[in-house]
Protein backbone atom coordinates (compact mmCIF):
# COMPACT_ATOMS: atom_id res chain seq x y z
CA UNK A 1 0.00 0.00 0.00
CA UNK A 2 0.97 3.41 -0.86
CA UNK A 3 1.51 5.96 1.69
CA UNK A 4 -0.02 9.46 0.94
CA UNK A 5 -0.17 12.95 2.27
CA UNK A 6 -2.08 16.09 3.52
CA UNK A 7 -1.94 18.43 1.29
CA UNK A 8 -0.03 20.77 3.34
CA UNK A 9 0.38 23.99 1.28
CA UNK A 10 -2.90 26.49 1.03
CA UNK A 11 -1.47 27.62 -2.73
CA UNK A 12 -1.66 23.54 -3.95
CA UNK A 13 -5.16 23.45 -1.94
CA UNK A 14 -6.31 26.24 -4.03
CA UNK A 15 -4.76 25.26 -7.24
CA UNK A 16 -6.33 21.62 -6.77
CA UNK A 17 -9.65 23.16 -6.42
CA UNK A 18 -9.14 25.47 -9.40
CA UNK A 19 -8.10 22.05 -11.29
CA UNK A 20 -11.36 20.38 -10.51
CA UNK A 21 -13.48 22.66 -10.82
CA UNK A 22 -12.03 23.18 -14.42
CA UNK A 23 -13.15 19.12 -15.05
CA UNK A 24 -16.60 19.87 -13.17
CA UNK A 25 -18.49 20.48 -10.15
CA UNK A 26 -19.02 17.53 -8.90
CA UNK A 27 -15.39 16.81 -8.91
CA UNK A 28 -15.01 19.80 -7.60
CA UNK A 29 -17.42 19.33 -4.75
CA UNK A 30 -16.05 15.93 -4.07
CA UNK A 31 -12.70 17.64 -2.96
CA UNK A 32 -14.27 20.16 -1.29
CA UNK A 33 -16.48 17.75 0.85
CA UNK A 34 -13.32 15.54 1.89
CA UNK A 35 -11.28 18.06 3.11
CA UNK A 36 -13.63 19.58 5.16
CA UNK A 37 -15.58 17.04 6.77
CA UNK A 38 -12.85 14.93 7.00
CA UNK A 39 -14.54 12.00 5.64
CA UNK A 40 -13.67 8.73 4.38
CA UNK A 41 -13.98 8.42 0.46
CA UNK A 42 -16.23 5.28 0.88
CA UNK A 43 -18.66 7.45 3.06
CA UNK A 44 -18.38 10.54 0.96
CA UNK A 45 -19.76 8.09 -2.17
CA UNK A 46 -22.32 6.60 -0.36
CA UNK A 47 -24.28 9.98 0.20
CA UNK A 48 -27.02 11.01 -1.74
CA UNK A 49 -28.43 14.22 -2.49
CA UNK A 50 -30.94 13.74 0.24
CA UNK A 51 -28.17 13.82 2.93
CA UNK A 52 -27.01 17.21 2.49
CA UNK A 53 -29.27 19.07 0.72
CA UNK A 54 -30.96 21.41 3.12
CA UNK A 55 -28.88 19.84 6.14
CA UNK A 56 -27.22 21.33 8.56
CA UNK A 57 -24.85 18.17 9.26
CA UNK A 58 -24.22 15.11 6.99
CA UNK A 59 -25.15 12.24 9.51
CA UNK A 60 -23.72 8.66 8.47
CA UNK A 61 -23.20 5.44 10.01
CA UNK A 62 -19.54 4.76 8.99
CA UNK A 63 -18.65 1.76 6.87
CA UNK A 64 -14.92 1.36 8.55
CA UNK A 65 -16.12 1.31 12.28
CA UNK A 66 -20.01 0.93 12.04
CA UNK A 67 -20.52 3.87 14.39
CA UNK A 68 -22.97 6.30 13.83
CA UNK A 69 -21.62 10.10 13.37
CA UNK A 70 -22.42 13.39 12.41
CA UNK A 71 -20.25 15.99 10.43
CA UNK A 72 -21.01 20.13 10.41
CA UNK A 73 -21.22 21.52 7.10
CA UNK A 74 -22.50 24.86 7.30
CA UNK A 75 -19.22 26.15 6.61
CA UNK A 76 -19.09 24.14 2.63
CA UNK A 77 -23.25 25.07 2.36
CA UNK A 78 -22.69 27.33 -0.65
CA UNK A 79 -21.12 24.83 -2.30
CA UNK A 80 -23.37 21.88 -1.77
CA UNK A 81 -26.35 24.35 -2.41
CA UNK A 82 -25.25 25.85 -5.96
CA UNK A 83 -24.45 21.87 -6.67
CA UNK A 84 -27.52 19.99 -5.55
CA UNK A 85 -29.68 23.09 -6.20
CA UNK A 86 -31.96 21.00 -9.17
CA UNK A 87 -31.13 17.79 -7.96
CA UNK A 88 -33.77 14.83 -6.70
CA UNK A 89 -33.24 13.88 -3.19
CA UNK A 90 -32.51 10.40 -4.45
CA UNK A 91 -29.88 11.08 -6.69
CA UNK A 92 -26.29 10.01 -6.13
CA UNK A 93 -24.15 13.11 -4.87
CA UNK A 94 -21.13 12.01 -6.80
CA UNK A 95 -22.79 10.21 -9.64
CA UNK A 96 -21.10 7.92 -12.36
CA UNK A 97 -21.85 8.55 -15.69
CA UNK A 98 -22.08 5.01 -16.41
CA UNK A 99 -25.60 3.65 -14.67
CA UNK A 100 -27.80 5.03 -11.84
CA UNK A 101 -24.36 4.33 -9.41
CA UNK A 102 -21.75 6.88 -7.41
CA UNK A 103 -18.32 7.09 -9.03
CA UNK A 104 -16.27 4.52 -7.26
CA UNK A 105 -12.86 4.46 -5.31
CA UNK A 106 -10.96 4.32 -8.00
CA UNK A 107 -12.37 6.78 -10.17
CA UNK A 108 -12.06 9.14 -7.40
CA UNK A 109 -8.58 8.06 -6.97
CA UNK A 110 -8.33 9.09 -10.61
CA UNK A 111 -9.82 12.23 -10.59
CA UNK A 112 -7.79 13.43 -7.76
CA UNK A 113 -4.77 12.30 -9.39
CA UNK A 114 -4.99 14.07 -12.46
CA UNK A 115 -4.91 17.20 -10.73
CA UNK A 116 -2.00 16.50 -8.32
CA UNK A 117 0.11 15.92 -11.10
CA UNK A 118 -0.94 19.35 -13.27
CA UNK A 119 -0.55 21.12 -10.39
CA UNK A 120 3.06 19.06 -9.12
CA UNK A 121 1.78 17.21 -6.31
CA UNK A 122 3.17 13.86 -5.16
CA UNK A 123 1.37 10.77 -3.20
CA UNK A 124 -1.87 12.02 -3.41
CA UNK A 125 -4.92 9.79 -3.23
CA UNK A 126 -8.00 9.48 -1.98
CA UNK A 127 -7.15 9.46 1.70
CA UNK A 128 -5.17 12.65 1.04
CA UNK A 129 -8.63 14.82 1.51
CA UNK A 130 -9.24 12.88 5.17
CA UNK A 131 -5.44 13.54 5.68
CA UNK A 132 -5.69 17.17 4.38
CA UNK A 133 -8.82 17.72 6.92
CA UNK A 134 -6.47 16.39 9.83
CA UNK A 135 -3.47 18.55 9.40
CA UNK A 136 -5.56 21.93 8.79
CA UNK A 137 -7.55 21.37 11.40
CA UNK A 138 -4.75 20.37 14.05
CA UNK A 139 -2.99 23.48 12.72
CA UNK A 140 -5.90 25.71 13.07
CA UNK A 141 -6.92 24.44 16.75
CA UNK A 142 -3.84 22.52 17.67
CA UNK A 143 -6.48 20.14 19.45
CA UNK A 144 -4.86 16.85 18.59
CA UNK A 145 -7.78 15.55 21.33
CA UNK A 146 -10.78 16.33 19.25
CA UNK A 147 -9.48 15.20 16.32
CA UNK A 148 -8.55 11.83 17.46
CA UNK A 149 -12.04 11.49 18.40
CA UNK A 150 -13.18 12.62 14.82
CA UNK A 151 -10.81 10.12 13.15
CA UNK A 152 -11.89 7.57 15.47
CA UNK A 153 -7.97 6.83 16.56
CA UNK A 154 -6.74 5.28 19.60
CA UNK A 155 -4.20 7.43 20.97
CA UNK A 156 -3.04 10.90 20.13
CA UNK A 157 0.11 9.86 18.57
CA UNK A 158 -1.90 7.64 15.97
CA UNK A 159 -3.46 10.89 14.99
CA UNK A 160 -0.50 13.01 14.91
CA UNK A 161 1.21 10.49 13.33
CA UNK A 162 -1.97 9.89 10.61
CA UNK A 163 -1.63 13.85 9.65
CA UNK A 164 2.17 14.13 9.31
CA UNK A 165 2.42 16.40 12.26
CA UNK A 166 4.84 13.74 14.11
CA UNK A 167 6.91 14.12 10.97
CA UNK A 168 6.78 18.02 10.81
CA UNK A 169 7.56 18.05 14.31
CA UNK A 170 11.23 16.09 14.22
CA UNK A 171 11.87 17.92 10.88
CA UNK A 172 11.63 21.45 12.96
CA UNK A 173 13.46 19.91 16.19
CA UNK A 174 16.43 19.23 13.95
CA UNK A 175 16.58 22.23 11.81
CA UNK A 176 19.74 23.61 12.75
CA UNK A 177 20.90 21.05 14.61
CA UNK A 178 24.64 20.09 14.16
CA UNK A 179 27.46 18.46 15.74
Amino acid sequence: MELVNPIRSLKELEDMKECLLMKSYRDFLLFVMGINTGLRIGDLLKLKVGDVKDKTHIRIREQKTKKNKQFPITHIKEEIDRYVANKNEDEWLFPSRKGDKPITKVQAYRILNQCADMVGLENIGTHSMRKTFGYHYYKKTKDVAYLMTIFNHASQEVTKRYIGITQDEIDASMQGFKL
